[in-house]
């Protein structure tokens, strides 16, 4: 059994106190101490020792929203809304392959990983035909790398010809889907305590599937006991579209057919109502909120600081980095602050709600809140140890340095106690290979799509 034992750091649990100075005690893959001052003595013989001074102790991140696939396509519809961004990238989407796929998903959840990231979600919406096993090839992506992962099969079913806004090319029919979700979930999901995966129910949006797949999708989800996501209330152009389609508002509509729960967590919800903001909290509906994506395709600004107020669950989420180029998650936590305070004034969201965010939010929004999230005996050691010495020192307060300053380098991040990243290097898989692997797949796309643009 592994043992660990970090000292000298400052230990923000998140949970509960805040140790300067403080230690945190890991053996096998759970936390079994953490505190004020120099680790026990029992227990702790021939453990790895770290040193911690100059470092901040965090839980590790949870990335709530994204959609690993887009790191093949960045760059790309730069000055388009979300409606006009979709409808130029869905044609190269509709030609990736299982090998564009792995490229990006090693990418993508490296960069994340160097970003403090222990868990993260993946919406995985489209699936042309012909093209290999994608969802697999995710999922193989992040057991090399040894993240937690919790991919969403997604699906959509509305294409242009009944409404959507997909072309029809790149939807699939409901009975597919049904039976591909169920197999996903029968031959990935893991409920085990402790578990590295686990596989989620996630139909793309209101505006591209139809209500049936979104009921039976329902369905299906609780049936197997697994959770649902989808995109909500992203633009005022999604508002419009909803209103003519059903005559109602998307979260009201979400709410008719059984869509809010605490097993549902939504992305985005940037244009919500009073009533929204109120139903979302009553229900216990998570939110996975994505600021630099919002920003960059000019959706809005959510209203977080609301949903909190209310008691509602929120995550971050960088979302797919064809929205938000090479957004580290650990860099949400700067935007989200900013943006709230941007709206709202400058007691709108502080250092510590915005960290909170970022680790139990998210673990909130996936049911593992008592498993990730926090620093606490009987954890899990998901861990990120931050550098905030050297010109981060100039600020007292370590969580203020991680929260409002750049990134700052990790010295060490651990998922279950294994070591992911050491020195700020990503380990598992060599960090210039895994660059390499997302610049390759996103060659690859592009040579696919010019094929038969």
């Amino acid at each position: 059994m592994r043992r660990l034992v970090i000292e000298n750091a400052h230990v923000a649990t998140v949970s509960g106190d805040e140790h300067p100075g403080g230690h945190i005690v890991v053996e096998g893959d759970r936390i079994t101490s953490v505190g004020p001052g120099p680790a026990p003595e029992t227990g702790t013989d021939g453990a790895e020792r770290i040193d911690g001074t100059g470092c901040l102790a965090t839980p590790g991140l949870v990335n709530s929203h994204h959609h690993l696939y887009q790191w093949a396509s960045q760059g790309m519809a730069v000055g388009g809304t979300l409606f006009e961004w979709l409808t130029t990238l869905y044609k190269p989407w509709s030609k990736m392959d299982a090998e564009v796929v792995a490229g990006a998903a090693t990418a993508g959840l490296g960069w994340l990983a160097k970003s403090g990231c222990t868990t993260s979600t993946d919406h995985h919406y489209l699936f042309p035909k012909g093209r290999g096993d994608l969802f697999a090839a995710e999922i193989e992506a992040a057991r090399e790398l040894g993240v937690r992962f919790h991919p969403c099969r997604g699906s959509m079913d509305r294409g242009e010809s009944q409404g959507g806004l997909p072309p029809d090319e790149v939807v699939e029919d409901l009975d597919t889907i049904l039976a591909e979700t169920e197999a996903a979930i029968d031959r990935y999901h893991d409920p085990s305590p402790g578990s590295l995966l686990r596989v989620a129910v996630a139909p793309c949006s209101p505006f591209s599937v139809t209500r049936d797949l979104l009921v039976e999708s329902a369905r299906l989800a609780r049936d197997k006991g697994v959770r649902l996501h989808t995109h909500l209330a992203e633009t005022l152009d999604e508002e419009e579209h909803t209103r003519e389609q059903f005559g109602m508002t998307p979260a009201e509509y979400m709410d008719s057919i059984g869509w809010l729960g605490p097993d549902v967590w939504l992305a985005h919800c940037v244009h919500l109502h009073d009533t929204d903001v109120k139903r979302l909290a009553e229900t216990r509906t998570g939110t996975a909120h994505c600021p630099s994506s919002n920003a960059r395709l000019g959706a809005g600004i959510a209203r977080v600081s609301h949903l909190l107020e209310a008691g509602a669950a929120v995550g971050l989420g960088v979302d797919g980095a064809a929205s938000a180029e090479l957004v580290p998650l650990a860099g949400e936590l700067r935007q989200a602050i900013y943006m709230q305070r941007a709206r709202y004034g400058p007691t709108a969201l502080d250092a510590r709600q915005a960290l909170e965010m970022a680790t139990l939010g998210g673990a909130r929004c996936l049911g593992r809140e008592d498993e990730i999230g926090a620093l606490a005996p009987g954890r899990l050691a998901d861990i990120a140890l931050w550098r905030v010495d050297g010109f981060r020192a100039a600020v007292d307060d370590p969580v203020v340095a991680l929260a409002f300053g750049p990134t700052p380098p990790l010295e060490r991040l651990l998922v279950g106690g294994r070591t992911i990243v050491d020195g700020d290097t990503l380990v598992t898989v060599p960090q210039d290979e895994a660059g390499r692997r997302g610049a390759d797949a996103h060659r690859r796309l592009m040579r696919l799509a010019e094929e038969v643009l």
